[in-house]
């Protein structure tokens, strides 16, 4: 709802967007893969570098996020240190760099 303005978004600044979406595939009420087709056929959207986390290592699935214009697809460490290192050096990437 935040990313499109809908629902109790309706309205928002639009200079308010992310510089950059980190999504899960794994979400509860929409599919990851949905959500990144949403995100890439959107005007407001299309350009904001998507980084693609998930646990799921199915080759189909990573061809399928960058065919979808993923930017990156990153495995989701399950150590919590290595998920707080993961997402600094994203973060440093995507953000910084």
């Amino acid at each position: 709802d935040f990313l499109f303005s809908e629902g109790s978004f309706t309205g928002r600044d639009q200079a308010l967007m992310p510089a950059l979406i980190v999504l899960d595939l794994t979400l509860p009420k929409l599919s990851g893969i949905e959500v990144l087709k949403r995100i890439r056929e959107s005007s407001i959207t299309h350009s904001i570098p998507v980084v693609v986390l998930t646990a799921d290592e199915d080759p189909a699935k990573v061809a399928q996020c960058y065919d979808l214009g993923a930017n990156s697809f990153i495995r989701k460490p399950t150590d919590p240190s290595e998920f707080s290192e993961m997402v600094l050096q994203v973060a440093m990437y995507w953000l910084l760099l």
